[in-house]
């Protein structure tokens, strides 16, 4: 039990380092892809407003361009300053969108960068590596950013833009501009938002397959487990169905084990256990009851077939030679066959089954009682 313990935080602490370092990569492509996109924007507002002479603005502009080239400083190496990343590019984005709602108007939809980064600041959030408060963070983060867009929009309305633009053209050409921009962030991320929730639902399949099979197998030989064994039973017994089981017990394996030591003795169970799996098959199940006892339920099998499977079985291990260390041995196997009745308890069956097979052990071994 303890062994089957210290696998089981094995296997899960693999799996957390391997999905870990995904989500690390993850998280850097992700911040890339944010800075790399709002940043492309500044430097073309920075040409549009240098040639339209918004002088206000294309200062304004040359600090964000240096202020994302700085959250891209900040990614380098080994540096893992995200959160701080995202402070500063909201911060940027809600002074831009009031700076330019207050020098040139409303009219031109600055302000819609506000909106686009609600949705951004809640999945960014969602998959930062921090464990408390980031549900917080994103929530304020949004109400203020309800109370930015309308700041600006009162703003602009009871007040006249420090520059006047008369242009209609350059408006509803700006105005086109930042509400595509915005929608193209909003689907962009929503999509990498529902990328990362498909990975996250396969990881989380891949994690409980692992630890399913951590639960239900035999660390040694591979076969089911005892629990495992036990499961299946009840639902044979509960679907009413014919089956029959057999009990196998290696001969003299304790004399393998005093012999040639406990790791000759895997060997042997290792080996057991593989020729017994290859002929059983899909025809039922193999767990290792204990010890070197093997128990197999075999579904819906004839009196024929059950025995013809035990004796394939008992034959292919007498014929096999086990090594270790250029030793070699041979060994035998005692298998002890019960079929189930209706109404009978399963435990009937085993103890039947059980009976059988110390009949073969009393009667010379390395033979198969039906």
């Amino acid at each position: 039990m303890n062994t089957f313990r210290l696998r089981l935080k094995k296997g899960v602490k693999n799996i957390k380092k391997v999905l870990g370092g995904k989500m690390q990569m993850t998280t850097r492509q992700k911040y890339h892809a944010l800075i790399g996109s709002i940043m492309p924007v500044h430097v073309l507002l920075l040409v549009v407003f240098y040639v339209f002479h918004v002088t206000p603005m294309f200062i304004f502009n040359i600090f964000s361009v240096l202020t994302y080239l700085f959250c891209f400083w900040l990614m380098r190496g080994e540096r893992e300053h995200y959160l701080a990343i995202y402070y500063i590019a909201y911060i940027e984005i809600i002074l831009h969108s009031f700076a330019a709602s207050i020098c040139i108007g409303w009219q031109f939809g600055f302000a819609q960068y506000i909106i686009a980064i609600v949705p951004v600041g809640f999945y960014i959030c969602y998959t930062l590596e921090i464990k408390r408060y980031r549900f917080t963070i994103a929530t304020l983060s949004a109400v203020f950013s309800a109370v930015a867009f309308l700041a600006c929009k009162f703003l602009s309305f009871f007040g006249e833009p420090v520059v006047i633009l008369d242009n209609i053209a350059l408006e509803l050409v700006l105005y086109v501009f930042n509400s595509l921009c915005a929608f193209t962030f909003l689907i962009i991320f929503s999509l990498i938002f529902i990328f990362e929730i498909k990975l996250s639902s396969n990881q989380l399949k891949h994690q409980n397959a692992i630890l399913d099979k951590l639960a239900s197998t035999d660390p040694l030989t591979g076969l089911y487990n005892r629990r495992s064994m036990d499961i299946f039973l009840s639902q044979a017994v509960e679907t009413e169905s014919n089956f029959a089981l057999i009990m196998c017990d290696i001969d003299d394996f304790k004399k393998v084990n005093d012999t040639y030591g406990h790791d000759f003795g895997d060997v042997v169970l290792k080996g057991v256990a593989s020729i017994t799996a290859e002929q059983v098959k899909e025809k039922g199940y193999v767990c290792r009851w204990g010890g070197e006892e093997i128990l197999i339920l075999l579904n819906n099998a004839s009196e024929e077939n059950t025995f013809r499977i035990a004796e394939n079985i008992r034959r292919n291990v007498s014929n096999r030679m086990f090594d270790l260390n250029e030793k070699w041995i041979h060994c035998s196997l005692t298998l002890g066959i019960a079929f189930h009745h209706t109404n009978e308890a399963v435990e009937e069956t085993i103890t039947r089954a059980d009976y059988k097979l110390y009949r073969g052990k009393r009667s010379g071994k390395n033979v198969v009682i039906m």
